[in-house]
């Protein structure tokens, strides 16, 4: 669906470019999940991507569609990290609004302001609407015309832990029908839930692209760890992951106590991250 090469981008009157020489592609109904910390390029890669920048170096080829043109935006949906919406409109205005602005069938406004749990404000105006409101509606008009791919920066940014499992759904659902979804975002949680491949992006670069679990399991610890109630205290022990069927020493563990927990010491995205960049998400070396 999408394939991006050598894409280079820099601000006018930048010194350096803010993304540099970046090259991917993405299939058709998969989820790419951009991530990296705040100022990494991930929110220049997706303006770029759908049109907003122009004047960058290399190419970006979409399946049938030039990126900017009219065809191209009615096939692709935006969802900003930071909502526009009119504020003096309702909730209700703002999707007629933005949906005129489609040749294509749209989805019943009601009902999918039903999805995002916005069914009771559907004639407030936005002026009045919580951040969260704002982001559940900037979605909801992403995905109002049925579009091809989406484009969402930092989804759940802003919302409440219902709330987010609850958008997540939705762009599952949106997956599921085939849509391409390039998500940008530094939660973790979110990455690891949609992402079928990981772009980690630092610096304007993209070092790495690889799905979440070869990631986990390539830079996991071969081993095993064993908590033991024994002798009115907690023993922590760890043993090896390989031949552990026919490690007598695990099984003896096993038997001399009341075993607690056995977890697997895989690596999780925060650690592969800092591992493949030497960065934090937060942004810290």
């Amino acid at each position: 669906m999408i394939q991006v090469q050598n894409l280079t981008y820099t601000y006018p009157g930048g010194l350096k470019p803010a993304i540099e020489e970046l090259s991917f592609k993405v299939n058709k109904g998969e989820i790419l999940g951009m991530l990296g910390p705040s100022g990494a390029g991930k929110s220049t890669l997706q303006k770029c991507l759908f049109g907003l920048l122009q004047g960058y170096s290399g190419s970006i080829e979409f399946s049938g569609m030039i990126p900017g043109t009219a065809l191209f935006r009615e096939h692709i949906g935006v969802q900003f990290e930071f909502p526009n919406m009119y504020e003096a409109f309702t909730a209700v205005e703002n999707l007629e609004f933005f949906g005129g602005f489609y040749s294509g069938e749209k989805r019943d406004i009601h009902t999918l302001l039903s999805d995002v749990g916005l069914e009771q404000d559907a004639g407030k105006k936005v002026g009045e609407f919580s951040k969260g409101m704002k982001i559940r509606l900037s979605f909801a008009r992403a995905i109002l015309h049925n579009p091809r791919v989406l484009f969402l920066d930092e989804p759940t940014s802003g919302l409440d832990p219902v709330y987010s499992d609850q958008l997540m759904s939705m762009i599952e659902r949106e997956k599921k029908r085939g849509v391409t979804v390039l998500l940008t975002t530094h939660n973790m949680q979110v990455a690891s839930r949609l992402a079928d491949r990981l772009a980690f992006i630092v610096d304007g670069r993209l070092p790495l692209v690889d799905t979440p679990a070869s990631l986990i399991h390539r830079y996991g610890e071969d081993r095993i760890r064993l908590e033991l109630m024994k002798d009115g205290g907690c023993e922590t022990l760890d043993f090896p992951l390989t031949d552990l069927g026919n490690n007598e020493s695990f099984f003896a563990a096993l038997r001399s106590g009341t075993p607690v927990s056995l977890h697997s010491q895989e690596a999780t995205l925060d650690k592969v991250f800092a591992a493949v960049t030497g960065r934090t998400l937060n942004g810290r070396r």
